[in-house]
């Protein structure tokens, strides 16, 4: 049996957490979940966003499954998510973007993931206010984060048999950070004489990825960029609302549903479960239960696929609940 962390977090976080806690439950895999929580909700109760006891359950079980948690907008408490990154040198953020067989999307067979560091970089936060008149912000990209990421890529992509790693940066301005940045991922490769290396600006990253996602495979970047990008590529298959995600340092690991808390809709069992799944499917598979991960998978994209048991946002009329039913229904039977 397995003891693993679970953070429901707030808006529609205990919904679709819940639904994953009952997916993983039909497979017959045994977990013992340490349910804490942290968030809006909390703060609301208890007077604090992370309380201690989120923390201890974390270093104790080094395994976690969270939902979404509200991020104020312009002012108010920074990022939940990003203080625990932080915190735990979760250095690698992975989302792999995916198509699924039933979605309306501009494009099919799309099969790509992206390493985010994690840790640093303009998304850490760190700005100042000079003068009531600016405001100013610190990137911050070291040697050591940057060699770090790089190498996870690279190794996922020998792992996964990818031929291509595209590093995106904006070197041609920034020369100094972004430089350092590419200057590690090309140290790095030097390591891989199989992998092409393919150096794409940003900008033109994003112009690429509508055009043709398809010339990518496994993407590295910095911190933000990651995240503008990340959201970029959920749009190319269907949506936030499909693509999983996981933040993994050296001894400790946090999967999530890479989509906001979604608070116009919470309570009112609307809400599309896939992500989360999907993130559940990917923390098995990092403890090692991959035909179990597998078979999750399959139960939710033939779900999609038959499309009788789908939510609104994927065009469909049904609950959370009868969406979580049907995954379960599909386990029993595949």
């Amino acid at each position: 049996m397995y003891k693993i962390t679970l953070i429901p977090g707030d808006g529609i976080g205990p919904e679709v957490t819940n639904a994953a806690r009952k997916v993983i439950e039909a497979t017959g895999i045994k977990i013992d979940w340490d349910i804490v929580n942290a968030g809006l909700d909390v703060y609301k109760e208890k007077g604090v966003l992370v309380p201690d006891e989120v923390y201890e359950s974390l270093e104790k079980n080094k395994i976690a499954l969270k939902g979404p948690i509200t991020t104020p907008i312009g002012k108010g408490f920074r990022s939940i998510n990003v203080s625990l990154r932080k915190k735990y040198n979760l250095f690698s953020n992975v989302r792999p973007i995916k198509s699924i067989p039933g979605t309306s999307n501009p494009f099919k067979n799309v099969d790509l993931v992206i390493f985010r560091e994690n840790t640093e970089g303009l998304y850490s936060g760190i700005e100042n206010k000079p003068s009531e008149d600016s405001s100013e912000a610190i990137k911050i990209i070291t040697k050591v984060a940057s060699l770090r990421i790089a190498k996870a890529a690279f190794k996922y992509a020998v792992k996964k048999n990818k031929k291509r790693i595209a590093v995106v940066h904006k070197a041609n301005i920034l020369k100094l950070t972004d430089g350092l940045f590419l200057d590690c991922v090309r140290e790095v490769a030097k390591d891989y004489p199989n992998i092409i290396l393919q150096e794409v600006i940003v900008d033109n990253m994003c112009m690429q990825l509508v055009m043709n996602p398809h010339q990518f495979e496994v993407i590295v970047t910095t911190n933000l960029y990651g995240d503008i990008l990340s959201d970029l590529c959920a749009g190319l298959v269907g949506g936030l609302g499909l693509v999983p995600g996981a933040n993994i340092g050296d001894d400790l690991a946090i999967f999530e549903a890479v989509h906001g808390s979604a608070p116009d809709i919470a309570g009112k069992n609307m809400a599309n479960p896939t992500a989360i799944i999907l993130s559940a499917a990917m923390m098995l598979n990092h403890l090692g239960e991959t035909q179990t991960a597998d078979l999750i998978i399959q139960a939710a994209i033939k779900t999609i696929q038959e499309g009788k048991f789908i939510t609104r946002d994927l065009g469909g009329l049904s609950s959370t609940d009868e969406m979580t039913e049907s995954i379960i229904e599909n386990i029993k039977n595949l």
